[in-house]
């Protein structure tokens, strides 16, 4: 690591420096110097005079800085003196500039300041382009301008050449006064400076641009900043709608400024070639009745300080938001606050004493305590540290006689290890505390970062911030056991009492810069070890054992940062109490435009809690293009549904929105492995449910349904869903996914839920679920029972026939892949065909399948006249293609809260939809076997939903494809219904809806076609209609399967009135048959009088649910 220094001001306005390889605090050399505050960058240091002059510190280094002064001398060719320096009305000046447009004679060339001197005298440049000339350094050219040479020619009219002269800088080490401008008129008197922006450039040695402000208001900016001249130019002004108190320049594009009516303005804009920036944007102050002091910015970091001497972090804080989202309160009590390199926070307390900020990392920006900079002052060493009081130490005299020390705050002291805010002189002789059950060594470390999260088992810590304040001159207080035990002990450091401030005297703090100290939260700085102020042992601070065994493993967690970790930012104050959470991770996204590919990414997520504990998250995804930052972001109360997906075998998701959803326009991210992925939608999940309120498992009138992958999410419905006046629209509907994989899920509202899946298994829904919904995190998803399932994949093998070969896989150019899926427009041959997932693994070897509709011959060809058309089983003699389908078996397998409903393969299932009110002991539940066999299974009920009773057959004589059930009522009798047309399947694509059913007529009268976009359809005990819709209108592109809610339906108009799209992109099954809450109705006020035509009352009947079929 590099020496770096640290700068300081005192009241007095002497500078003070601070070396990070010392232990003492330097006083500059010039003792006459006082300034009024400091800015530090890489390698140097403005200050503001109290003569309102701004000067510069440049650190010393092994190569000087050296300018090259250069002019052109120019003449002209004429027939009497050759080439002279009388030159043409038109042409440039005898002695200019390269362009010829400036006049530049030797004796116009002065020092800038007292910090330069002339290395020599002027000399003539003797090469030309880079290479030794023999003409003395002339170059030679037809006119001006025109392009130079050294070769004189005979049509050459005109020569220049080139003077040099070098001037070095002096003042490396010293503080050097900034000349004013001349002849532009200089800035007023400057209040406030501060430099940044030198990592907005790749060049290496790149110096900061300098902001200033003056007295009025004005914002001023240095121009001509160069790594050869460290003074800058001249001043350029910048606009502001405001006047402006104080400003803060970050290392990066980040500017922000204060105002005198407390209020802040952020600079837009900021880049290389608009350094200036753009536009100013206004933030209000954290407080609402405080007003700002002050503002520090860093690379990604806000820090304000308000008139209240509260310290405040601004959250959500980059380059491409500059802005900020939100302003969390942290603890301590100081005056000013600078962020440095590496975004360390710097500070002057209220007590005057200077702090850092101890633990700010990347991923936790805010850090986690102050400690004091304890480095020592002149010969007397006040402020250096001493060895730790024994416990058994008797405090002197004059020690109990001293006032209490200032200690600081600190995040990881819980309330046990609180500090007295009196700042009173009350003798304080000890500070005990009460240990834990057992006594250990002293801890080198008295303040702990909040643990980090091992694995998964321990939760998310967040600590109280408590602070004191005292004088800041003062002695240690002794520490003494108590009642015999062993009592943890806090050494202080000795500071002898003060009597007056003068030479000899510790300085007095006023301001402090950070800004060319390159230190970082593992950096090993002696005046910044916390061994030098206070020790404690571990069992000082009340720490569960989980905690404590968190804290001993995270030196071990130190080498896995670029791994994902959540843990606490901060613990604001006690009142209000507010946290913030961030998480950082890399991803790859799915970048959907052209060229369409995978992007690596970085990503964010946010948390915090508000003081009335409402939570906000927001998710971040930053990327790059042509070479320029951007980002996406996403709030977490906005999110409708996380999504695992299929593409190109990743391990992926998408983050659906309203607007997203509206768009078909998921965010897809994928992670490296199925850890990375799942957990990611474990905590995006968890922020989810958080945000809404949902908890444990799903409800009994929840909407259950089933992707293409397999996943099961579900929705909690709400009153507004089916509401006749407000509908809630489908693409603001929240889905979470539970553990487990189906191909189709049932449920009603009694809480009963079964399931298919691929291979044709039932199960059932045990109802032990906890909240995280997907696997990985919290230990109780590990006592699910295992799920398994097994799926066929299909590739189609095409072939045509010609006269010459016969069947030959030399298709014509415009067919198909003679490998290919069953659409033909995707080739697939068995070796570039995958399992579903990552998470599907290969069972079996490719074979050919003869279970295939239609038929196949005896080696598994369908024969069809051309592609794409019906195919069958044997051969015809206008039959030119065949193909035949390879199949290959690959399993999952899971842990989920579903049970095993042995033996018999199903192909649908059905359970009875009631409402809410009703009360049944035993569920019929209704199922098609594989073979197409109704089975009807006795005895289920909510407390036992798998129960072992035989399923009967109740329709042996016709193979069934799909069965609803809308009665309690096993029957006596099937009845034909007639139809115009066969029914295979719903997968066909038509909805139908029956006319004519009545309780004496159950049969219905005709069909009528309500959509040919239909895949799968379900039908509540509200009569409200969902289907899965096989595309969009006006979305080709979007995998088919979307949710889809028919609006409208109720009694006066049964087939409802259009359709509202939700969310899709491979959606499977739907189940709306547990949903039964319906909205509370308004009591009907009674009648007033008789009426007119008075009816006989109607007798009571049984409900009858619903009057609408799907088929």
């Amino acid at each position: 690591m590099p020496i770096t220094l640290l700068w300081a001001v005192d009241v007095y306005g002497r500078v003070y420096s601070l070396s990070t390889a010392g232990q003492r605090w330097e006083r500059a050399d010039d003792m006459l110097l006082e300034l009024k505050r400091v800015t530090a960058g890489k390698g140097r240091c403005w200050g503001i005079g109290c003569d309102h002059y701004v000067y510069l510190n440049i650190t010393p280094s092994e190569t000087s800085i050296r300018y090259r002064e250069e002019t052109y001398e120019n003449q002209r060719w004429n027939p009497v003196d050759s080439f002279t320096d009388t030159l043409l009305p038109t042409d440039r000046w005898p002695w200019s500039d390269v362009t010829g447009m400036n006049p530049q004679p030797l004796h116009s060339f002065e020092l800038p300041s007292r910090s330069w001197e002339w290395e020599g005298d002027w000399y003539v440049d003797q090469s030309c382009g880079g290479e030794p000339s023999q003409t003395g350094g002339w170059e030679y050219a037809v006119d001006f301008p025109a392009n130079f040479s050294p070769d004189k020619k005979w049509n050459s009219c005109v020569r220049r050449r080139r003077w040099i002269r070098y001037r070095r800088y002096i003042a490396q080490g010293t503080w050097a006064k900034i000349p004013l401008d001349n002849p532009r008129k200089p800035p007023l008197p400057l209040s406030d400076i501060s430099c940044g922006g030198w990592e907005m450039s790749d060049q290496s040695g790149r110096y900061p641009y300098l902001w200033g402000v003056s007295q009025q208001g004005e914002v001023w900016f240095r121009e001509g900043i160069h790594p050869r001249v460290p003074e800058g130019s001249s001043w350029e002004e910048v606009e502001v709608p405001k006047e402006v108190a104080q400003l803060s320049a970050g290392p990066g594009d980040l500017l922000w400024a204060l105002l005198w009516d407390g209020n802040l303005l952020v600079r837009t804009g900021l880049t290389l070639d608009s350094p200036t920036g753009i536009s100013w944007v206004e933030v209000e102050s954290p407080g609402k009745e405080v007003e700002a002091l002050h503002v520090s910015v860093g690379v990604s970091v806000v820090w304000v300080v308000t008139k209240d001497y509260k310290v405040w972090f601004r959250r959500g804080v980059n380059s491409h938001n500059p802005c900020g989202s939100g302003w969390i309160s942290i603890g301590g009590e100081m005056m000013m606050v600078d962020v440095g390199l590496n975004d360390q926070v710097w500070a002057v307390g209220e007590d005057r004493g200077l702090y850092f900020r101890m633990g700010v990392t990347p991923s936790e920006p805010s850090g986690s305590g102050w400690i004091p900079v304890s480095a020592q002052w002149g010969n007397r060493g006040a402020n250096s540290p001493t060895p730790p009081l024994k416990t058994e130490d008797t405090p002197s005299a004059s020690q109990q006689d001293a006032p209490k020390p200032f200690i600081p705050a600190s995040d990881s002291f819980i309330n046990s290890l609180v500090s007295d805010r009196d700042k009173t002189s009350t003798p304080q002789p000890s500070i005990t505390e009460v240990p834990q059950e057992e006594c250990e060594e002293p801890s080198p470390a008295p303040i702990l970062p909040t643990p980090e999260a091992v694995g998964h088992d321990v939760p998310w810590m967040n600590v109280d911030l408590e602070g004191a304040e005292a004088a800041r001159s003062a002695q240690a207080a002794g520490l003494s056991s108590g009642d015999g035990s062993a009592a943890a002990t806090y050494a202080l450091g000795t500071l002898e009492t003060s009597h007056g401030v003068g030479e000899e005297d510790g300085p007095v703090w006023t301001w402090i810069s950070g800004g060319g100290c390159d230190v970082d939260a593992s950096s090993q700085i002696s005046w910044l070890s916390p061994t030098g102020i206070w020790t404690t042992s571990m069992h000082s601070l009340s720490l569960t054992p989980v905690q404590s065994a968190a804290w001993s493993e995270q030196q071990q967690q130190q080498e896995h940062r670029e791994e994902i970790s959540k843990k606490p930012l901060e613990r604001i104050s006690c009142v209000p109490r507010q946290s913030v959470w961030v998480r950082k991770g890399a991803l790859r996204w799915w970048r959907d435009w052209k060229p369409q590919r995978w992007v690596d990414v970085g990503v964010a997520l946010e948390q915090s809690t508000r003081s009335d504990g409402k939570k906000d998250s927001i998710f971040f995804v930053y990327y790059t293009q042509y070479d320029e930052k951007k980002y996406l972001h996403v709030f977490i109360n906005e999110v409708t549904a996380l999504v695992p997906v299929l593409r190109d075998c990743h391990y992926a998701f998408a983050v659906y929105t309203a607007q997203r959803t509206k768009q078909r326009w998921p965010l897809v991210l994928a992670a490296q492995t199925e850890k990375d992925m799942n957990d990611w939608l474990c905590l995006l999940s968890d922020c989810c449910c958080e945000i809404r309120g949902i908890t444990g498992p799903p409800s009994r009138q929840a909407l259950w349904s089933t992707t293409s992958k397999g996943d099961i999410m579900v929705h909690e419905p709400s009153f507004s869903l089916e509401a006749t006046a407000h509908t809630l629209a489908c693409d603001l509907m929240f889905w979470r996914q539970v553990p487990g994989h189906l191909r189709c899920v049932e449920s009603n509202s009694l809480g009963l839920v079964w399931g298919i899946g691929w291979d044709g298994t039932a199960w059932v829904y045990s109802g032990r679920y906890e909240q995280q919904p997907i696997p990985g995190k919290h230990a109780p998803v590990d006592v699910y029972p295992y799920q398994t399932d097994i799926r066929s994949v299909h590739v189609y093998e095409n072939q045509r026939w010609n006269p010459m070969t016969g069947y030959t896989d030399k298709g014509l150019p415009t067919d198909r892949p003679m490998w290919s899926d069953e659409s033909g427009l995707k080739e697939c041959t068995k070796g570039n065909t995958h399992p579903p997932s990552p998470q599907w693994s290969w069972v079996s070897e490719w074979a050919v399948d003869y279970n295939v509709p239609g038929g196949t011959d005896k080696e598994g060809w369908q024969y069809a006249a051309d592609f794409p058309v019906t195919f069958h089983g044997h051969k015809t003699m206008k039959d030119f293609v065949r193909r035949r389908r390879w199949a290959r078996k690959c399993k999952l397998t899971l842990r989920g809260p579903w049970q095993q409903v042995p033996p018999i393969p199903l192909s649908d299932i059905s359970l009875m939809p009631c409402l809410a009110q009703s009360r049944m002991e035993q569920i019929p539940v209704w199922a098609l076997s594989d073979k197409g066999d109704v089975l009807c299974r006795l005895g289920v009920s909510p407390q036992n939903p798998a129960v072992r009773n035989v399923l009967e057959n109740k329709f042996s004589q016709f193979a069934v494809i799909c069965i609803h059930v809308f009665s309690a009522n096993i029957g006596s009798s099937w009845l034909h219904v007639g139809t115009d047309q066969p029914f295979k399947s719903i997968s066909i694509g038509n909805l139908w809806y029956r006319q004519g059913l009545t309780p004496s007529y159950p049969q219905g009268s005709a069909w009528e076609l309500i959509s040919n976009n239909v895949t799968k359809v379900s039908v509540g005990p509200l009569d409200q209609v969902w289907i899965v819709a096989d595309g969009v209108p006006g979305f080709p592109a979007e995998t088919p399967g979307a949710v889809c809610h028919r609006v409208g339906v109720g009694p006066m108009q049964p087939k409802g009135q259009s359709w509202d799209y939700g969310i899709g992109g491979g959606w499977e099954h739907i189940s709306v048959r547990g949903n039964s809450a319906e909205a509370p109705r308004a009591p009907h006020p009674p009648p007033i009088g008789s009426p007119r035509s008075p009816l006989p009352p109607r007798p009571p009947s049984e409900q009858v649910n619903g009057n609408a079929v799907g088929v």
